[in-house]
């Protein structure tokens, strides 16, 4: 939900516009601890949704029985044997309902009721469908100094007709935007598709009505990064890919939350909320917002770790894998990444941009040292205008140092 500077813009020959990006505001709701009076009881409150941790989705009206967890639990796999027990009691709960019910006492010795906060945050990022819970609570049943019993209660925001409503409503956007995707689309074709899709029909707007959940993507068009995020993992959980939600810290020491997506069986990073161009200039003088900006920013679509760390910083509930393959990357993809000054592949680039109907063109450079050159080649020497068929020769270009990519686009009067 955070956001950083990244993001230049041009006019070529006319003039120089600078871009700061916006921050948003994470609050984490503080514990509430609540003492109860049973022989010897306790009564924990536990956090509420926190910005980018503890979002909830849909129904199982969308996940038949048969399919169990979400297509892809990956929170849930990286906790032990016992964790994962209370893991699924803590699911069945949530997913039902359930006002109050117990924890497997099994492993009460096995587990430190601290640990309750983090499994529950994992069942709320490894299932975007969970829209209607804010919070928790636990009580604790001791004999002597010795807990015997651990009961667990959600915080629902919604009764089962409201919930039943949202879903139908969610069912209607999630159709309409997966019917406009081909059968045979490989894995990358589908998450390109709905990186630009949520784009293309959500704004940001940190004042949005649950933004902390899908229900502000689906239902309001209206979101910050905890919903982006979320809505990005609900719909490539139902193409059948595997997609969690992942939180840190960005550079301005704002939180933020992400994605990890598994593409062709490896890992990469995608944040949506950056994507969005509308995100970056929404604070920017008014003179630059009514500038055509592409809508899509493209350096956030299938990252490396090591890319990510240039401007975010992990900070999960679980580990994550190192992401370390460059070929689902948008650039590579599309021909649009240089390990080298090249003609040829400038000419190639852009005539496919022509030919595919593109309002812009967008590359990225390997190194500093390739970005250098292009950037000098292109606009401190004007080779763009042979590239960009600009009758008045107004070009205009945006660019991400940190990334070493750039983006050009043909100015209107």
């Amino acid at each position: 939900m955070a956001r950083s500077k990244f993001l230049m813009a041009a006019v070529l020959g006319l003039c120089l516009f600078g871009l700061t990006a916006c921050t948003e505001l994470y609050e984490k709701l503080q514990e509430l601890p609540e003492n109860l009076i049973t022989g010897s009881s306790e009564t924990v409150q536990g956090k509420e949704s926190e910005s980018a941790t503890e979002q909830i989705i849909e129904p199982q009206v969308f996940w038949p029985e048969s399919q169990g967890h979400l297509s892809w639990s990956y929170a849930r796999e990286q906790l032990s044997e016992a964790e994962q027990c209370w893991y699924d009691d803590i699911y069945e709960m949530l997913i039902q309902q359930i006002n109050e019910g117990d924890l497997d006492p099994t492993y009460i010795n096995q587990i430190s009721s601290d640990r309750i906060e983090d499994i529950f945050q994992c069942v709320l990022n490894d299932h975007p469908e969970i829209f209607y819970v804010t919070g928790y609570h636990y009580t604790q049943y001791k004999e002597g100094s010795k807990v015997t019993r651990i009961t667990f209660a959600g915080d629902y925001t919604m009764d089962e007709q409201e919930i039943a409503l949202r879903q139908q409503q969610i069912e209607n956007y999630v159709s309409a935007c997966l019917s406009g995707l081909g059968e045979q689309a490989t894995q990358y074709e589908k998450v390109k598709y709905v990186y630009e899709y949520l784009i293309d029909r959500t704004e940001y707007n940190l004042e949005a009505t649950e933004n902390q959940n899908i229900c502000s993507v689906f239902v309001g068009g209206q979101s910050v990064c905890q919903g982006y995020a979320k809505a990005m993992q609900f719909l490539l959980n139902r193409l059948g890919m595997q997609c969690t939600l992942v939180t840190g810290i960005v550079e301005n020491g704002e939180r933020h939350a992400w994605n990890l997506v598994s593409v062709d069986d490896r890992y990469y990073y995608v944040d949506v909320t950056w994507g969005d161009v509308s995100y970056q200039v929404r604070e920017q003088d008014a003179e630059v917002m009514s500038g055509d900006f592409p809508a899509v920013n493209y350096d956030y679509l299938c990252n490396t770790s090591l890319q990510l760390a240039k401007t975010h910083t992990l900070d999960n509930v679980v580990p994550l894998p190192e992401c370390t393959s460059m070929e689902a990357n948008y650039y590579v993809m599309e021909g649009a990444y240089f390990t080298a000054y090249d003609q040829e592949q400038l000419n190639r680039l852009f005539k496919k941009g022509y030919d595919q109907g593109r309002e812009d063109i967008a590359l990225k450079c390997s190194d500093e040292q390739v970005y250098q050159e292009i950037f000098d080649k292109l606009i401190t020497e004007h080779g763009i205008f042979d590239l960009l068929k600009s009758g008045d020769g107004r070009v205009a270009y945006s660019e991400n140092q940190k990334l070493f990519s750039l983006t050009f686009w043909l100015v209107e009067d």
